[in-house]
């Protein structure tokens, strides 16, 4: 066999584009997407946290402004402010304004009822 037929070691070195990543390249990606995941979960809970506060606020705000609004029409009296019959809320009809709160109060309720249930979602699998 000649020397030129003969294969050497360069006939079979891959190029440095086509070499796969070194053990150490693939631990230290790992590593980073280990990282980014877990500071993308503790933003997410963060985030969720923040939610449930403010859904929380807004409950609290619509409850007072409710209790306010019944103060301000017990003031006035049945003859001025409330209808007949001394329904308030209840006789509200839709687009007059009167039952926004009864809405706001319920969305909000249902918001953190969604967001507490989020909560107990497991992030990982």
């Amino acid at each position: 066999m000649s020397d030129d037929a003969r294969e050497g070691a360069e006939d079979w070195r891959l190029p440095q584009a086509a070499r796969p990543p070194l053990l150490g390249e693939l631990v230290e990606r790992i590593d980073e997407a280990l990282a980014t995941a877990r500071a993308s979960e503790a933003a997410v809970m963060t985030v969720g946290a923040a939610a449930l506060d403010a859904a929380e606020q807004a409950k609290r705000a619509a409850e007072l402004a409710e209790r306010a609004s019944a103060a301000i029409e017990a003031r006035r009296g049945p003859s001025r402010g409330a209808p007949p019959g001394g329904a308030s809320h209840a006789a509200a009809t839709p687009g007059d304004g009167s039952g926004d709160i009864d809405d706001f109060t319920a969305r909000a309720d249902q918001l953190a009822e969604r967001l507490s249930r989020l909560q107990r979602v497991p992030l990982s699998a």
